[in-house]
């Protein structure tokens, strides 16, 4: 699999270990900000685990990390923040498309089984009422969701030109441990923790739907081993809350008011109002949410609070820097 490093990609690697003892995991990671080694400490030395370093878009270090036959790919690897994206877009051309294209590419040659890639209900852009199926047209509003769509679109591309086995995830928002700090809820607990002010984007009232990363990771899982070919199978928490809600969620978490620790601050560029996804195809392969959201929050909040070590030194560096040039002028 590919980009194992990051939140779900390792949440992913670590289930598979812990449920398919008859499984090996490859994993190749180009190693960049949000790719954290410490994110899979606890199974490093595991027999079952490889890991190579490599870019996905390079096809040499693809094919070192195919030297030995594997049975499917599973692409993780992605520039996933839309902030970022709008500071930068030909970044997340190169990867999720250029990157994509070149797996794609190393699953024809190498005769590669089944080829998944993980993608977002950011593609199907905003919806203003019901819930997205599979089969919609896909309408992008930021580059990062554009970017997703175009790998998405090669995906199906080369299952129908070339007949490859190819299948396509996409998940609704996704929170649990190891994520990295710059998305909403592990910003606003450390920010929390570190007694400073959260950004609440505009008036608030955007609409997520909130997946736990293990039943996002299950539900790949699940379309990886039962999933049928040139499909694309919705992964929603069915968790439906406005940022604002969240926001006050938070803080009653982390004992922190409203008054002292909300920052408003101007809305991102093109920012979706709301996301909803169908999940009856996945649904129908067995696969259902399993954590209750308030739980997987209280959860997620204690695990950040526990794990200091974890976060506080990706929060300094490259990341403050970040974090002025996003939010000093807003």
């Amino acid at each position: 699999m590919t980009g194992g490093l990051g939140f779900i990609g390792s949440n992913f690697i670590r289930l598979v270990l812990a449920e398919r003892t008859d499984i090996r995991s490859i994993n190749l990671d180009a190693m960049t900000y949000a790719g954290n080694p410490a994110n899979l400490s606890d199974v490093e030395n595991d027999s079952r685990y490889r890991f190579f370093k490599g870019d996905i878009c390079d096809a040499r270090a693809v094919d070192d990390a195919l030297s030995e036959p594997v049975e499917a790919i599973v692409n993780f690897a992605a520039e996933s923040h839309v902030d970022r994206s709008i500071l930068d877009p030909e970044a997340f051309l190169r990867t999720d498309i250029l990157g994509t294209h070149v797996l794609l590419e190393a699953m024809r040659r190498k005769n590669v089984a089944r080829f998944l890639q993980v993608s977002t209900d950011e593609v199907y852009g905003h919806v203003p009422e019901g819930h997205s199926k599979e089969g919609d047209p896909l309408a992008p509003r930021s580059p990062y969701a554009a970017s997703k769509a175009g790998g998405d679109l090669q995906v199906l591309a080369y299952g129908a030109t070339y007949d490859a086995p190819v299948l396509i995830t996409r998940g609704s928002n996704t929170y649990g441990p190891y994520q990295y700090p710059e998305k909403l809820i592990p910003l606003f607990v450390t920010n929390l923790m570190e007694d400073k002010a959260v950004p609440l984007y505009g008036d608030g009232l955007q609409v997520r739907d909130w997946l736990h990363v293990e039943d996002h990771a299950r539900g790949i899982l699940t379309v990886l081993e039962r999933g049928n070919e040139m499909n694309v199978y919705n992964l929603g928490g069915g968790n439906p809350r406005t940022n604002l809600e969240l926001t006050e969620s938070l803080l009653a978490h982390c004992g922190r008011s409203f008054a002292t620790h909300v920052r408003h601050v101007t809305d991102r560029a093109g920012h979706d109002r709301r996301y909803a996804i169908d999940c009856a195809k996945a649904r129908a392969l067995g696969w259902e949410p399993r954590r209750d959201f308030t739980a997987g929050l209280r959860d997620t909040v204690g695990w950040y609070r526990e794990n200091e070590q974890w976060w506080r030194p990706l929060k300094s560096g490259a990341f403050a820097e970040y974090y002025k040039t996003q939010y000093a002028g807003r």
